[in-house]
C-alpha cells in the first residue's frame, strides 16, 4: 500500500511538472519564430496532393463518417501526402484532457481508410478553446495516434509550397467581450495583445523570407465568407493586409459549416472554406456579391488540393463524393471550371 501511494504521488508530481512545462512553452511559442516542419514529397516529380477537412469531431454523427468514407476514396485516387484540418476538431467543447475518449471516437475510429493513414496537420478552432486546449497540443496524443499533429501557429515547408498555419480564435473580440455561457481556455495566449502582435509579426516575417513557389495560409476563421459567421473583421483588418503584401496564393479556413470559394476584385488571394466535416445545412447565406462567390455549398463535404511547381488545382466534394466545383491556376495563366448541384 505504501509503495502504491508513493508511486501515485510521484506520478501526480511529474504530471503536474509536465503541465507547467507545456504551459510555459506554449506561452513562449508566440515570442519566437514560428516552428518550422518539413514535409518532403514522396512523389518523383515533387508534386503534392492533400485533403482539407474542418469542423468535424462529432463521434461519427451528422454524416461525419460518410464524409470520412468519401475522403478515403478520393485520398486513394489522388495518392495524398497528408490531410489538413481547419479546426473545431472536437465538439462541442474540445477535449477534457489527453485521456478524453472523444479523441479516439471522433478521430482514430472515424478516419480509418488506408489513404488517410498519413500525417494530419491541425489548427485549433473556437470550439477547441472551450475545452482543455493544451490537451490537443500535447505530444501524448501523437503517441496514441501517430498521425496527429496540432500546434497553435506553425509552418510546414513542403519544398514547392509553404503552409503557414495561424491560430485565429484569439483574434475574435467576441470570445472575450461576449462569451455568452461558454468558458474559454486562454492559457498560453495572455496577455492577448502581445500574443496577437507576435503572431502577426512572425507570420509577416516568415512570408517575407519564403522562397516557395506557392504560399498557402491556413486558419480556422474565414477572412471572406458568405456563411452565417460572415467575414472575420479582425482578420480583415489585421491579417489580410499582411497576406496580400506577401503574395499569398490561397487562404483556407473552416468555421462556417459549408464549402466555399470566394474571389474579390481587390485581392489576388483565393478564399476557400472547408468546414463541412460533419454538422451542416445551416440554411443561411449572408448577403454577398454573387459575382465573387464561385461556390457556396450549404452542406457536408471536403476539399482536395493538387500542387506542382507550376500548377495548383482544387476540387470540392459533397458527402456522396460528387465533385461540386473545380478551379485551378498556374503562375502564367488562370483557368476555372465550376459545376454546381
Amino acid at each position: 500500500m505504501g509503495n502504491k501511494s508513493t508511486m501515485n504521488a510521484s506520478f501526480l508530481f511529474f504530471s503536474a511538472m509536465f503541465l507547467v512545462l507545456v504551459s510555459c512553452c506554449s506561452a513562449a511559442d508566440a515570442d519566437h519564430e514560428l516552428r518550422r516542419l518539413h514535409h518532403a514529397s514522396a512523389k518523383a516529380d515533387g508534386s503534392l496532393s492533400f485533403l482539407v477537412i474542418g469542423d468535424w469531431g462529432r463521434r461519427g454523427n451528422y454524416n461525419q463518417s460518410r464524409v470520412a468514407h468519401q475522403m478515403g476514396i478520393v485520398g486513394e485516387k489522388l495518392d495524398i501526402d497528408f490531410v489538413i484540418s481547419t479546426g473545431d476538431n472536437f465538439y462541442d467543447d474540445g477535449l477534457t484532457g489527453v485521456d478524453d475518449p472523444a479523441f479516439e471516437e471522433s478521430f482514430s475510429k472515424i478516419y480509418t481508410a488506408p489513404s488517410l493513414q498519413k500525417q494530419w496537420y491541425n489548427v485549433l478552432g473556437n470550439h477547441d478553446y472551450r475545452g482543455n486546449v493544451e490537451a490537443q497540443l500535447r505530444p501524448v496524443l501523437t503517441g496514441l495516434d501517430s498521425r496527429w499533429l496540432c500546434m497553435r501557429s506553425f509552418i510546414v515547408d513542403a519544398e514547392i509550397v509553404e503552409f503557414f498555419f495561424v491560430d485565429t480564435a484569439p483574434f475574435a473580440d467576441k470570445y472575450f467581450t461576449d462569451p455568452e455561457d461558454h468558458v474559454y481556455d486562454w492559457s498560453g495566449i495572455l496577455p492577448r495583445n502581445e500574443y496577437l502582435s507576435n503572431i502577426l509579426r512572425n507570420v509577416d516575417s516568415a512570408l517575407k523570407e519564403s522562397n516557395a513557389k506557392w504560399k498557402i495560409v491556413v486558419g480556422h476563421h474565414g477572412i471572406r465568407s458568405a456563411g452565417i459567421h460572415g467575414d472575420t473583421k479582425e482578420l480583415v483588418s489585421q491579417l489580410l493586409p499582411i497576406l496580400e503584401a506577401n503574395n499569398v496564393d490561397l487562404y483556407i479556413n473552416g468555421h462556417d459549416h459549408c464549402l466555399q470559394h470566394i474571389t474579390t476584385p481587390n485581392s489576388p488571394i483565393q478564399f476557400l472554406t472547408s468546414g463541412g466535416g460533419s454538422k451542416a445545412w445551416r440554411g443561411v447565406v449572408m448577403p454577398y456579391d454573387q459575382s465573387e462567390i464561385k461556390l457556396y455549398h450549404d452542406g457536408q463535404g471536403f476539399m482536395s488540393v493538387q500542387i506542382t511547381p507550376s500548377q495548383v488545382d482544387i476540387a470540392f466534394y459533397d458527402v456522396f463524393g460528387n465533385v461540386l466545383h473545380k478551379w485551378g491556376t498556374s503562375k502564367d495563366q488562370l483557368y476555372s471550371t465550376a459545376m454546381y448541384m
